[in-house]
């Protein structure tokens, strides 16, 4: 039998500690000789082939106005070991401090776009702004990916994922059932 749940009301208002999918990210973005990165938990993955990433990014953001004029950034992700620094990186605002060196990570050269990769998190995408045409109304960005940097090891890496009101949780055990994956079917 099913398993049922005794439920109550919850404020629409923090649903999102039930709906945030994906790991928690390292932006990183470049214009006019300057470089900054910003802690993002809101993004998915709108498309296979091309590889298209939206993200919501409010315009009060530094990095917003960053992304918006230059047309590309990278989407580091980070692992458990740089939680105090993806949290600080979230507090931090960018018009006032280079995180890079706040924080002691290393900007290496991006392979196609100006914005650095962050040498310290476990993958790196390099991204081109897609579509511009839901920025004025909700600051919804579609991001190509247009270059992506990852190791071999470990394949299943320790990232974070927030669950609002500075929660985190970590991934953790995966389920396999390869016997019923049917390719194009998720």
């Amino acid at each position: 039998m099913a398993k049922t749940y005794k439920k109550a009301d919850f404020p629409v208002a923090g649903i999102r500690r039930f709906l945030e999918p994906g790991p928690i990210v390292l932006v990183s973005t470049h214009w006019k000789g300057k470089h900054n990165i910003m802690t993002m938990g809101w993004h998915t993955v709108m498309e296979f082939s091309p590889s298209l990433i939206g993200c919501m990014i409010t315009a009060a953001n530094h990095s917003y106005g960053m992304l918006e004029k230059s047309g590309e950034c990278v989407i580091n992700i980070p692992e458990i070991h740089l939680i105090d620094e993806v949290i600080g990186i979230g507090n931090t605002r960018g018009t006032r401090v280079d995180k890079f060196r706040k924080f002691g990570l290393t900007p290496e050269p991006g392979e196609v776009v100006d914005a650095p990769v962050i040498k310290e998190c476990y993958a790196n995408f390099e991204c081109k702004v897609a579509d511009r045409r839901m920025l004025d109304k909700y600051n919804f960005f579609i991001l190509e990916c247009v270059k992506a940097h990852v190791p071999a090891r470990p394949k299943f890496p320790k990232t974070l994922h927030y669950r609002g009101e500075g929660i985190f949780m970590l991934s953790g055990r995966h389920v396999a059932k390869p016997e019923l994956f049917r390719p194009g079917n998720i």
